[in-house]
Order: structure tokens, then C-alpha cells, then sequence
């Protein structure tokens, strides 16, 4: 059984900082791509990060840079380091892994999901 764990989020003022993790158990995780989505109170759910097994990453339009997405493959853990962060970022931050080791940045292409973490960004 495939289960992805993130942890990390909290409330912070803006302009801070936050790093959340996903560790994921029953899945061959250096081989597998990872991602982040995040999904904002009355919006849709969001593309934020991708991450090969190879480490090659993507990144949502909006990010501008502000947000790094890395792995452990020890630990089987996936991060999201988040700087500058704005009341817009506020959201439940996602983990999602997929079999495959290419990256990618739809939901659909993403088998497995965590149950969230929220994020809270006051003004």
C-alpha cells in the first residue's frame, strides 16, 4: 500500500518561509517522480512542483523562483522549500507521486496523493 505523509505546514506571516516534506512508503521512490499541488479555499486544485527521478524539476507559472522542490531518495522524502511567501500561497499543499520517473504537472498523471497540509499565509 502506497502512502504519502506530508507534514511542515503551519501559519506564517508574510514574507516568510515554510518547508514541507512528504515522506512515502510502499512505492520504489527512487525511481518514481514526485510532485506538490496546492488547492486554495473556492479555486481548483493547482500544479506547484515536479521532480524526476533524475532530478530535473518544474515549476508553476506563478512561482517566480520563490519555491524549491528537492528529494531524498534515503529517506524517501520529497521537500517543498517556500520563501517569500504571500496571502496568496495560502492553500492545502499536496504531495503526489506517480510510477513513472518522468515529471510531470498534470493531476491525472499523478496514481497516488497525500491527504494535505495546510498552509496559512496572514498579511
Amino acid at each position: 500500500q502506497v502512502q504519502l505523509v506530508e507534514s511542515g505546514g503551519g501559519l506564517v506571516q508574510a514574507g516568510g518561509s515554510l518547508r514541507l516534506s512528504c515522506v512515502v512508503s510502499g512505492l520504489t521512490f527512487s525511481g518514481s517522480a514526485m510532485g506538490w499541488f496546492r488547492q486554495a479555499p473556492g479555486k481548483e486544485r493547482e500544479f506547484v512542483a515536479a521532480i524526476s527521478w533524475s532530478n530535473i524539476t518544474f515549476y508553476g507559472d506563478f512561482l517566480k523562483g520563490r519555491f524549491t522542490i528537492s528529494r531524498d531518495n534515503a529517506k524517501s522524502t520529497v521537500y517543498l522549500q517556500m520563501v517569500g511567501l504571500k496571502p496568496e500561497d495560502t492553500a492545502d499543499y499536496y504531495c503526489a507521486g506517480r510510477s513513472s520517473a518522468v515529471a510531470a504537472s498534470t493531476e491525472r498523471a499523478f496514481e497516488y496523493w497525500g491527504q494535505g497540509t495546510q498552509v496559512t499565509v496572514s498579511s
